[in-house]
């Protein structure tokens, strides 16, 4: 088990947790968290795909027993994170981790929430408001991520941080 990668996550879900408690736009029956997204590319680029989507599924849990979260943080979250951490193996390049996570969770995520909407029994609920609030949450929750990553390249702190493998 890689320790780094561990304590990383941990730090992460603990920071999602809180923050996006405090900054939640309701939405219907959604919640979007622009941190969840956040978190979830700056996981792409720190730990990976499996520590990122540990961190997807644990923040969404821990979020949904604080009451700040919703059953559709599920799909979007977890989608999100693979997909970021896939285009940024694949390029190697920050873009790619903020664009994955809005591709991901924006759009295939909020598709994926289709049908958990008529399990929980929501059968009017549209799609179009749903991929919207997916969207905006995640191109802003990307978006910050971006900022705050090529703040660190910049500075010539990011590489210290980078995973070896």
């Amino acid at each position: 088990m890689n320790v780094r990668k561990l304590t990383l996550t941990s730090m992460f879900i603990a920071i999602n947790v809180v923050l996006s408690s405090l900054i939640v736009i309701p939405i219907g029956p959604i919640k979007a968290a622009p941190i969840q997204h956040m978190i979830n590319v700056l996981c792409a680029v720190f730990v990976g795909p499996w520590f990122g989507l540990a961190q997807a599924f644990l923040s969404s849990v821990i979020r949904m027993m604080f009451g700040t979260g919703s059953a559709f943080a599920f799909p979007g979250s977890m989608i999100g994170v693979l997909l970021a951490s896939a285009l940024y193996r694949y390029r190697k390049h920050l873009f790619m981790a903020a664009i994955g996570e809005v591709i991901g969770t924006g759009l295939i995520g909020s598709f994926m929430c289709i049908p958990l909407a008529f399990v929980l029994g929501l059968q009017h609920f549209a799609i179009k408001p749903l991929m919207a609030a997916f969207i905006t949450s995640s191109a802003v929750g990307a978006f910050i991520s971006y900022v705050v990553l090529m703040i660190l390249f910049k500075k010539g702190k990011l590489s210290r941080w980078l995973p070896k493998d």
